[in-house]
């Protein structure tokens, strides 16, 4: 189906159908930008988090168990 007919379609819809289509579409949209943004900040970063060891220091403890002072 082109676009014509696809826009075609979405204006046979009840204004409440072709809103639901609108946000469905934005946040398609919206989540696809993320993960491309993500995906640019993990390459910027990944060989820093490989070379330099005090960005990992705490890493170390992830499994300790800490215990709130009171």
């Amino acid at each position: 189906m082109g676009t014509k007919e696809l826009i075609r379609e979405i204006q046979r819809l009840p204004i409440s159908k072709r809103m639901l289509v609108i946000e469905r579409t934005l946040q398609s949209i919206r989540q696809t930008e993320l993960k491309k943004q993500m995906d640019k900040a993990v390459d910027a970063l990944m060989d820093d988090y490989q070379t330099d060891k005090e960005l990992t220091a705490f890493t170390k403890i992830d499994f300790d168990n800490f215990y709130e002072a009171r």
